[in-house]
């Protein structure tokens, strides 16, 4: 059985952030079962890297909790965020201007290299 489990958000899209709680919470869970667990974000998804975003967007209307407190979670049980190099071209920003719970940026080789992994299972939103 795999111990590391990639998740690669290329196409959800925070303009409906009904899509966002799942991924994040399948990530903390995840990790809670003491799996290995990656965040690559990127593409429309990659915005959800730039600060300020996320804490705008709720799964939920009226709920008090913001995406931002998922990806939060996630990443307190142990999951580790990746800014995909693209996205930060896409979205005009650098990594200072990424939420501190991404921990580096990578490229497209990086992604490839984990899914084509037998150890790594991938999950795509």
């Amino acid at each position: 059985m795999a111990d590391k489990l990639l998740m690669v958000m290329v196409n959800t899209d925070p303009s409906n952030p009904q899509e966002l709680g799942a991924p994040f919470f399948q990530a903390t869970v995840a990790a809670a079962m003491d799996f290995d667990v990656e965040v690559v974000l990127t593409a429309r998804a990659g915005e959800l890297a730039k600060k300020g975003v996320a804490e705008k967007l709720f799964v939920m209307p009226g709920s008090p909790k913001s995406v931002y407190d998922f990806i939060k979670d996630a990443h307190e049980a142990g999951v580790k965020f990746f800014a995909c190099t693209p996205t930060l071209e896409l979205w005009n920003c650098t990594k200072e201007d990424l939420i501190p719970e991404v921990s580096d940026v990578v490229g497209g080789a990086y992604v490839i290299e984990q899914a084509m992994d037998d150890d790594v299972v991938t999950f795509t939103y």
